[in-house]
């Protein structure tokens, strides 16, 4: 079952400002991730980004959170790997 997939409005902004194939790169991974959750077991993330998950996509990482009851991944930030930490 495919999960619906909700962009916070940070999250908008960091894909905004992409080159356009990396964004297309990061949007594929993330549709693909909709469609898969239920068959992968992501580790969560810890300190500030408690109850949340990590999506590598080459030097990118997405932050986001798993709603199982309502079928719902939400993307918290798009960032590289050296910066998406320190938000």
């Amino acid at each position: 079952m495919s999960y619906k997939v909700e962009f916070t409005t940070q999250a908008e902004e960091d894909i905004s400002r992409l080159d356009k194939t990396i964004a297309q790169n990061i949007a594929n991974k993330i549709d693909w991730l909709s469609q898969n959750i239920e068959n992968i077991n992501p580790a969560p993330l810890r300190g500030k980004f408690k109850d949340k998950y990590k999506l590598r996509v080459g030097d990118w990482r997405v932050i986001y959170s798993i709603e199982h009851a309502s079928h719902i991944i939400t993307i918290y930030a798009v960032r590289r790997r050296s910066e998406v930490y320190k938000i």
